[in-house]
């Protein structure tokens, strides 16, 4: 998608360095970051330069391969596999790219990994390319229909930022809004600022205005009222991780937006490659739930009169915090599951029946 009406990835491979564009200074500033080792892969994707489920596992994709140039050695390898897994524990894109990479690797010849690493890198991202235009089209079905009912703006409420930052390209919950857009299909979104990063309004909304779609930016709180006044016709969201059951975990406030369109009878679908899929977890208790620093929540970052950019303290310098980064939405509350194969019921059948396990 564009930025300044230039067409970027998220990540990509250049002259023997993994590029990045760095999502902690958006949207005020825009740098594009280079990742040269293993270790810039990892604080990359612990600082959350890089975020969103697909592009985490992407960079660790990247991370293997760097791996292997800085290091061509078995025990390196592993260790290094093993950092990459533990960047953060929640999004199952992390554990699925380097699975991935280490089987594609596991019979390669020493002299030649390096190689098929950063293909096989490369090849991941243009899956992921692929899985999420098509993620857009099935999602576009949707909207059209809600289009062709209502003849008139399409009103989406999305959470976080599911968006094209969040993945290589074209993003999952706003893959369809792009479609739609592109389709001449009036669309206006509700974009949940998403505290404590704000990763809605830092980020979707400068990715939608960027492609000139319009939106508005709401407090995370503003959804349910905003649903009970007939303003939402459909919520998009994406997921970190969603279970073979249909249950899905998603930042933080997902499950109480889901709760709001369910009592209001507002479409909840959650839009997802097959990536995010976890297979092997049944119980969403035993999902791993991030707790990050504290200090994300008792700070905020912003640009001053001056245009600069600024840390200031916004509690009570005594007051304690909890900063748990995602939650769980039970399958009951969710409409359905856009994948790149098509929409599905969110259930173990539904999926069962979808990707024919």
């Amino acid at each position: 998608m564009r930025i300044a009406g230039k067409e970027y990835r998220t990540i990509w491979y250049d002259d023997g360095v993994v590029k990045i564009i760095d999502q902690t200074k958006l949207p005020h500033n825009f740098i594009i970051k280079d990742l040269e080792t293993v270790d810039h892969c990892v604080n990359a994707i612990k600082s959350m330069e890089v975020r969103g489920a697909p592009l985490i596992g992407a960079t660790a994709a990247f991370g293997i391969a760097l791996a292997i140039k800085e290091n061509n050695d078995l025990k390196f390898i592993k260790k290094s596999s093993e950092k990459l897994v533990n960047a953060r524990p929640t999004a199952i894109n992390l554990q699925w790219a380097v699975h991935r990479m280490n089987n594609k690797l596991s019979f390669i010849k020493s002299e030649n990994l390096f190689d098929v690493a950063i293909n096989e890198a490369k090849e991941i991202c243009n899956e992921d390319i692929n899985f999420c235009e098509n993620i857009g089209l099935e999602g576009l079905k949707i909207i059209e229909k809600i289009y062709n009912q209502k003849k008139k703006t399409v009103n989406i409420l999305t959470h976080c930022n599911a968006g094209w930052l969040a993945t290589i390209n074209w993003g999952t919950a706003t893959s369809p809004i792009y479609h739609a857009h592109k389709n001449g299909i009036p669309v206006h979104v509700w974009v949940d600022e998403t505290r404590p990063r704000n990763q809605g309004a830092n980020l979707t909304s400068y990715e939608l205005n960027e492609e000139e779609i319009p939106n508005t930016i709401i407090t995370d709180n503003t959804g349910g009222i905003l649903m009970q006044r007939g303003d939402v016709d459909i919520c998009i969201v994406g997921t970190d991780r969603t279970l073979s059951t249909g249950d899905v975990c998603n930042k933080i406030g997902t499950y109480l937006k889901a709760l709001a369109a369910y009592d209001n009878n507002v479409p909840f679908y959650v839009a997802l490659p097959s990536s995010t899929i976890d297979w092997e977890t049944k119980d969403y208790k035993k999902i791993p739930i991030e707790e990050r620093n504290s200090d994300e929540l008792s700070h905020i970052e912003g640009k001053d009169d001056k245009n600069n950019i600024k840390k200031v303290l916004i509690y009570p310098e005594k007051s304690k915090s909890m900063n748990l980064a995602f939650d769980i939405t039970p399958a009951k509350y969710v409409t359905g599951l856009i994948t790149e194969k098509g929409i599905c019921e969110a259930s173990a059948n539904g999926l069962k029946q979808m990707f024919k396990r």
